[in-house]
């Protein structure tokens, strides 16, 4: 079958497509005219539903289905392809609907970058034609590479990311409250959800498996990233590394990782590799959007430069893949869910490293708002020691940063305090990551 008949098949098989139904995620698109929405993040986080979200929603809106065309680039009709046949695309959509020509359309391209050259199509096309285009996609290369280089400011991203604890909450059917503070019984609900998102994570396939099942389904997602975005995309040929690497990053979220220090562990494991080429592995895995390495919050290049970075997972539920997740790692999880849920407001994120070497997990910032500092703390009275270790920190970064205040999110403390000039708010992370509180 040649590619302009694929295509025709292709645009009758979604006339007649029933969209399913789905958990709505708490993203918008731009959608500004002349540019590409680029819908980017890691294999199943939930982009292709994001895209059925948006579809419906037009749908909803009074725009006319037939105007609208949905394509998985990862159908196997579709490989190999390349992006000399992809005019046929709006071609068959015009066949089958001549009136069309000329009105404003909108394409959903799922997992585009599977079609080498797809940039160059979508660039004259959004120059020429009346069709917006919404694309999709498992690397970060989408974004930083080939639309950087071939639309030419034409795209803008946005990311998905799996389930936060609002949309978890809401795939399980728990209502958030209207009203703070609220009734035992719903802080009892919200403290019992917080404890299962934290072991069972955001990704939308495996919410309703038991357990065993989940980590082998979690594992393949790993398995398949590995292959397909890091290994076939790269030519990655020393796979122990890329694998002693992985362990090692999902089994230490929210931990502090040096390459230096990695280097020389493999070393002493007897594993060759060079240093040039683990820097490019961490990258390649940050491309992938598995891990995301955050830096110490510093103006310095040097001291960027000679600090390890923080790595936090794409989701916490991976962590359970390579080791047994304990009671005592429940501080690092919690960190890392509060990593995600401030990437998915739009802050920039760094941890602080006081003149007295004192930590703090995050400075915040934002263009147009205060920077703010946030600690995470399982259990902020688990001893007087913990106590005294996370308040003298965040004392110590109040007061060289000029922040007045500090916010502490726990498992379920609550309370305010001050300390040498400094205000603490100290918050359950239930209630953080869902009400609209400011930081």
């Amino acid at each position: 079958m040649g590619s302009r008949e694929l295509f025709a098949e292709i645009v009758a098989d979604f006339q007649s497509f029933q969209l399913p139904e789905l958990t709505p995620r708490n993203l918008e698109l731009p959608s500004l005219p002349g540019k590409v929405d680029a819908v980017i993040g890691m294999r199943r986080s939930g982009k292709t539903y994001f895209l059925f979200q948006q579809i419906k929603q037009l749908i909803e809106q009074g725009f006319d289905r037939e105007r609208i065309l949905y394509v998985n680039f990862e159908d196997e009709r579709l490989l190999p392809f390349d992006a000399s046949e992809l005019h046929h695309l709006p071609e068959a959509l015009y066949i089958r609907f001549p009136h069309l020509v000329g009105q404003e359309c909108r394409f959903f391209l799922d997992e585009i970058q599977n079609v080498p050259g797809w940039e160059r199509f979508l660039r004259r096309m959004v120059d020429t034609s009346s069709i917006r285009f919404v694309v999709s996609g498992s690397s970060a290369k989408l974004l930083s590479m080939e639309i950087a280089s071939s639309l030419r400011g034409r795209a803008i991203p946005t990311e998905v990311l799996p389930f936060g604890f609002h949309e978890y909450l809401h795939h399980h059917g728990v209502s958030i409250p209207e009203r703070w503070p609220p009734p035992e019984k719903i802080r009892a609900v919200l403290r019992h959800h917080l404890h299962e998102f934290l072991r069972i994570g955001g990704f939308p396939e495996i919410q309703a498996l038991e357990s065993g099942l989940r980590l082998r389904i979690l594992r393949d997602y790993v398995d398949v990233l590995l292959l397909r975005d890091v290994i076939e995309r790269h030519g990655i040929s020393n796979i122990p590394a890329l694998r002693y690497l992985v362990r090692r990053l999902l089994r230490s979220p929210a931990s502090l990782f040096s390459v230096n220090r990695f280097f020389n562990e493999l070393k002493s494991q007897g594993i060759p590799v060079a240093k040039d080429t683990l820097y490019e592995m961490l990258a390649h895995l940050q491309d992938a959007f598995l891990v995301f390495p955050t830096p110490i919050a510093t103006d310095s290049v040097k001291k960027t430069m000679v600090n390890p970075r923080k790595v936090y997972l794409v989701d916490p539920a991976l962590a359970g893949t390579v080791a047994f997740v304990g009671s005592s790692d429940t501080g690092h999880l919690l960190e890392n869910i509060v990593y995600l849920e401030l990437r998915r407001r739009g802050f920039d994120c760094g941890y602080v490293l006081t003149s007295k070497r004192f930590e703090v997990d995050f400075l915040v910032t934002r263009p147009g708002s205060q920077s703010a500092l946030i600690q995470v703390c399982a259990d902020l009275d688990g001893s007087p020691q913990t106590r005294e270790r996370e308040v003298r920190a965040a004392c110590d970064a109040s007061a060289e940063l000029g922040i007045p205040e500090v916010t502490i999110v726990t498992i379920d403390q609550e309370e305010t305090f001050e300390r040498d000039g400094t205000q603490f708010r100290v918050l359950p992370a239930w209630q953080w990551l869902v009400r609209p509180v400011s930081l």
